[in-house]
């Protein structure tokens, strides 16, 4: 006699970009104005969107590992290596001022990347009274070996798209971003 239990059947995946699933009647996302293709379209992308944000916080979590430094470290990283191929200057303030953080957590910050052999502190060229901080060679190497390397591949996709797409997605994405501002929100009537 075979007591072999039967296999349960897998549950249905969760959804999480459709709104006839998410929200039925209609209540938050007003769809009736859209054919069924139409709004399979618009959860195509908005899963696809998923998908790179998905892609998108994989790669920056690999390269954080890969530089061995958090999220902050390599936001301040990317604009220093940006600042330096424009031979433009960054100061401690600018560097507060881009990543949002008080000067002493910029001080924090900078002690850190010093000590792990990332940045080094120069007297700022024009004003003695301040320090421009510059990336060292090997941690722009690095860099560009991780991060460098998926953003050329980013660019090669947008650059094979045709001027018309490649305006229609700026657009998108332009409208997309403004839906982050509480100003932008939809409006009652």
């Amino acid at each position: 006699m075979d007591m072999a239990k039967p296999i349960p059947p897998r549950p249905a995946p969760v959804v999480l970009h459709d709104p006839r699933r998410l929200d039925p009647d209609e209540e938050i996302v007003h769809r009736s104005h859209l054919t069924d293709d139409e709004l399979a379209q618009v959860v195509r992308v908005l899963d696809a969107m998923h998908r790179w944000r998905e892609a998108e916080r994989a790669m920056s979590e690999e390269s954080q590992r890969y530089m061995k430094l958090g999220e902050t470290d390599m936001r301040a990283l990317r604009l220093l290596i940006a600042a330096q191929r424009q031979e433009a200057v960054v100061t401690p303030g600018d560097l507060a001022t881009h990543l949002g953080v008080s000067t002493a957590s910029v001080t924090k910050l900078l002690d850190r990347l010093e000590k792990g052999g990332h940045i080094r502190r120069r007297p700022h060229p024009t004003d003695r009274r301040r320090l421009a901080i510059e990336v060292t060679a090997r941690t722009r190497r690095a860099a560009r070996e991780s991060v460098g390397r998926s953003h050329a591949r980013r660019f090669d996709v947008v650059a094979a798209l045709s001027a018309e797409q490649r305006a229609v997605v700026a657009g998108f994405f332009d409208d997309l971003a403004a839906t982050a501002d509480p100003e932008g929100e939809r409006q009652e009537q």
